[in-house]
């Protein structure tokens, strides 16, 4: 008895510590997560596992995309298809970035994490920027002209659209951090939206030559066009509306210690997607699709052209072996009407079968002189009637 009472008051004890324990967590997290990590798995605050859940599927997806490439990359032969290949897979390293940057605004800061959100937010979108200018220009060259620029040159103009926003931030970091001594998280919502100047330029840029796009007369570019156009329309609003709640919509709502990371780390994921679904998977579908190839002429078309007619009055002069193979049809098809088969004392009158090729059974000469005799008769009668005229 004393036994059972033991084992009963122990499991009461351990049931009691493991209440105690979750009490201090939050619902959903385990025992021992970092205070840190908690909104990744908190289910009282459930935009960090939402961010959480597209951001990791964004970068699957990124994955997969570049896979492929890699994959299908000894199979693309057509210059125009391989000289983007270089901004393909720089813009989808960039989109994979921006998809790993949400994760940085679901954990907690700290000194790192701030510099690292201040320093990659803009860098990875100037490049996809460049990469989508780049292509605009692409897209534009191709359609009015039909040729595009080596894979070299748009690799090389794109890296040095992006280097500029490289030294934009690092110098913003230095004056900031190591000059004025602040901490990299203590600085103010405008501060970090003019250091994207830049970055709002290429992207207006870019929109701006991807109208361009859809004026040319090699019009199966201006498909690429097209979604090059949704693809930067759609990334406008979307930094006109995260700018807008991070900028004021936060601060008149009262949530400006809130919703500051969870409007930055959507805005990633969002304008990850629309370059995905509306730029990537499109351009890694033109790229791996072989052009169609020409099928051969048909012949048999009515709407071929036809040949000259030879006129009436013009005195047709056909080879001799010609005449020959005519004769030759035309008695093999008299010498069928002249049988008339054989008689057979079981089955009564049979037919041969000569006679069954009355049921007009062409032979492969016949068949390739069939028009050439029905020409030649018309023309002999047309010709007897004329001197009949006459």
């Amino acid at each position: 008895m004393n036994t059972h009472s033991a084992l009963v008051f122990l499991l009461l004890f351990v049931i009691s510590y493991g209440s105690s324990e979750n009490s201090s967590t939050s619902r959903g997290c385990g025992l021992d997560i970092f205070p840190q990590y908690i909104y990744l798995c908190d289910l009282d605050s459930i935009w960090g596992i939402v961010v959480e859940a597209v951001a990791g599927a964004g970068v699957l997806t990124t994955l997969l995309l570049m896979l492929i490439l890699l994959v299908r990359l000894p199979f693309i032969k057509e210059k125009e298809k391989r000289s983007p290949l270089g901004i393909h897979f720089l813009f989808l390293m960039g989109t994979l970035g921006l998809f790993g940057l949400a994760f940085a605004f679901i954990i907690k800061i700290d000194e790192t994490i701030c510099s690292t959100r201040r320093f990659l937010w803009g860098v990875l979108f100037a490049l996809c920027f460049s990469c989508l200018l780049v292509q605009g220009w692409r897209i534009r060259k191709l359609v009015r002209h039909g040729k595009s620029p080596s894979g070299c040159h748009l690799t090389c103009v794109a890296l040095c659209l992006m280097l500029v926003q490289v030294i934009i931030a690092t110098e913003w970091l230095i004056l900031t951090v190591v000059r004025d001594k602040k901490l990299s998280c203590e600085f103010e919502p405008m501060d970090f939206t003019m250091a994207l100047i830049y970055v709002m330029v290429l992207m207006v840029i870019a929109f701006t030559v991807s109208l361009f796009t859809v004026c040319g007369k090699f019009k199966k570019w201006k498909k690429n066009g097209i979604f090059l156009i949704i693809t930067l329309f759609l990334s406008i609003l979307i930094w006109v509306a995260w700018m807008a709640m991070y900028l004021y919509g936060n601060k008149e709502l009262n949530k400006k210690d809130l919703w500051t990371d969870p409007t930055l780390a959507i805005a990633l994921v969002s304008n990850g997607w629309v370059f995905l679904i509306f730029h990537s998977i499109i351009e890694v579908h033109c790229s791996i699709v072989p052009a169609p190839q020409e099928s051969a002429p048909n012949y048999f078309d009515t709407s071929q052209p036809r040949m000259r007619e030879t006129p009436f009055e013009e005195d047709v002069q056909l080879p001799r072996s010609y005449m020959e193979n005519k004769a030759f049809s035309m008695d093999e098809h008299n010498a069928a009407l002249r049988n008339a088969g054989f008689r057979n004392g079981s089955v009564g009158n049979r037919p041969s079968a000569p006679f069954r090729s009355n049921v007009y059974q062409p032979t492969e000469m016949a068949v390739v002189l069939n028009g050439g005799t029905d020409m030649l008769q018309f023309i002999l009668n047309q010709k007897e009637g004329t001197k009949s005229q006459v």
